[in-house]
């Protein structure tokens, strides 16, 4: 590939060169051809630099997977902006933060995802917060058509049908003189990743690694322009985002987003749209297992799934190829700080694929070391998983700091996950020495948890872990030390967590103890408490 076509508007270029009249993206009844994607894509790139966004300025996207969330996140990287996009779980007041932190330029909303006002709940955070809004694009969902408006602030609100009249205002050299200046090491997207200090980070990536991870996922997937691709990984993720949207653009595969997931939609849109490509949680394919509307579809079309996330049981991929069709299962792991880390390969075996994580891709050297420094340990033994390479992260955003911790002076990336590796080079996770556990794939930092939970009057301490859960692999469980005299309930904790957090953070159940177990120096034992459930 050539150096101008390692940003993403050289990637988008090629697509609709190459595959000009092939369909990118099916959303009901919208279809778009690579040529019309990059058409829409120019015009989106107009509007948001009529609307002031310069080379480098950040533009947040809060909105569910759809065509519109395609065109806007490429139409950001074209106009010369970082995208910046926010989990769809998040409360206002956790958009808020983002948008903040960013300081973003445009921040793009669609109302009535989960059955929820975002925008109402935006505006009411920002303005508890005393933040001052950027300019708002409403984007439709369902059945609304948002309007053009302002805020008490003054702030400009924008709907999705008014960007062809603010693109008009902007000459389409004008477009691509932008698209033409991004370069392969300026900063393509900045995602959020929990922290374990209970505040978010900033990840930010260059265009070149978005480019080279979307490749090397690509390759090992063997995904080709024959492909249809259902996306129902986020695409405020990576794995919807880099592993999806952008390996379609490279390979000329086509894209349909969905929303959120649904079993019985699912099954009708393989059928209907004749889906080759099905990643996503172990989640996603036990409850298709289990469905009874799985015999009432055609399922022919599945080639590949391909999961992680959680441990995968043998039993797992063995009734995907059998009883679902899949040609190749295979596992990968990753994180936001670097995406695609390891990943299998086509013709390894079922116990290989449902145990291991792969061996190393993108790129990337795997090395497994004594926790606290990178000395390597040798084939088989536990140790944490240290990642280095040109495909790991710039750094934290504005946090020089939380970037050293995590990415050593020798460039290695400190995962904070425990595995080993085996004479291969195939990883297998075995644990964590960080506290995060992972729920239907979305990771969830104790910490933050906790500390939300710290303002709860009643609430002398916490401590938030994960315990098994057939479904979503795991979820949370807080034990909460009451104040004396406090009558706090299980319902009060939980409500008050479903009002501060995503509903992937918020805890499943809570038990009530007088003390927190620890270790001699004072540090809660987590194992003890996870044993008590």
């Amino acid at each position: 590939m050539q150096p101008a076509q390692r940003t993403l508007p050289g990637v988008l270029r090629a697509a609709a060169s190459t595959y000009a009249d092939r369909e990118a993206v099916v959303d009901g009844d919208t279809r778009l051809t690579y040529a019309q994607l990059h058409e829409q894509v120019r015009r989106a790139a107009g509007a948001l630099i009529a609307l002031g966004v310069g080379s480098g300025d950040r533009v947040c996207i809060w909105a569910p997977n759809s065509w519109r969330w395609e065109v806007l996140a490429l139409a950001v990287t074209y106009a010369g902006g970082t995208l910046t996009p926010v989990n769809t779980r998040y409360t206002g007041h956790e958009a808020a933060d983002v948008i903040a932190r960013t300081r973003a330029k445009v921040v793009a909303v669609a109302d009535g995802f989960l059955g929820r006002t975002q925008y109402d709940e935006l505006v009411s955070a920002a303005n508890a917060e005393g933040h001052t809004l950027p300019v708002v694009i409403r984007l439709p969902h369902g059945e609304m058509e948002p309007a053009s408006d302002t805020v008490d602030d003054g702030s400009l609100v924008v709907a999705w049908e008014d960007l062809d009249r603010l693109a008009a205002d902007v000459a389409s050299t004008q477009v691509e003189h932008r698209a033409g200046q991004v370069r392969p090491d300026d900063v393509a997207d900045i995602l959020f990743t929990s922290g374990t200090t209970g505040r978010s980070k900033g990840a930010c990536s260059a265009h070149r690694q978005v480019v080279s991870v979307a490749e090397a996922w690509a390759d090992c997937g063997e995904v080709t322009s024959d492909d249809r691709y259902l996306v129902v990984n986020p695409f405020f993720h990576s794995f919807g985002y880099k592993a999806g949207l952008v390996v379609a653009l490279l390979t000329g595969a086509t894209v349909v987003p969905q929303a959120v997931f649904d079993v019985s939609e699912t099954f009708r849109v393989i059928d209907q749209e004749r889906i080759t490509v099905l990643p996503g949680a172990p989640a996603i394919y036990q409850a298709m297992l289990e469905s009874a509307e799985r015999d009432k579809h055609d399922l022919s079309s599945l080639r590949l799934a391909v999961t992680g996330a959680a441990t995968v049981p043998v039993a797992l991929v063995e009734r995907m190829q059998s009883e679902m069709g899949f040609d190749s299962v295979l596992t990968a792991y990753g994180l936001t700080e670097a995406v695609v880390a390891t990943m299998c390969r086509p013709g390894d075996t079922d116990s290989r694929v449902a145990n291991t994580c792969g061996r190393a891709a993108a790129g990337l050297e795997v090395r497994i070391g004594k926790p606290g420094s990178n000395t390597p340990l040798p084939v088989g033994e536990e140790g944490e998983v240290l990642l280095r390479g040109d495909n790991v992260m710039l750094g934290y955003l504005d946090d020089p700091e939380a970037t050293a911790e995590a990415v050593d002076p020798d460039g290695w990336l400190h995962t904070g996950d425990v595995g080993r590796l085996d004479e291969d080079g195939y990883l297998e996770i075995t644990d964590r020495l960080k506290d995060v556990y992972i729920v239907g794939g979305f990771n969830v930092y104790p910490a933050e948890v906790e500390q939300v939970l710290a303002r709860l009057d009643g609430v002398v301490e916490s401590a938030v872990v994960g315990v098994p859960d057939e479904r979503l692999g795991e979820v949370g469980h807080a034990f909460v030390v009451r104040r004396s005299g406090s009558v706090l309930d299980e319902d009060t904790v939980l409500s008050y967590a479903r009002e501060r957090l995503a509903n992937f953070k918020v805890p499943r159940g809570v038990t009530f103890i007088d003390d927190l177990p620890r270790n001699p120096s004072g540090k809660v034992l987590k194992r003890e408490l996870r044993s008590s459930r």
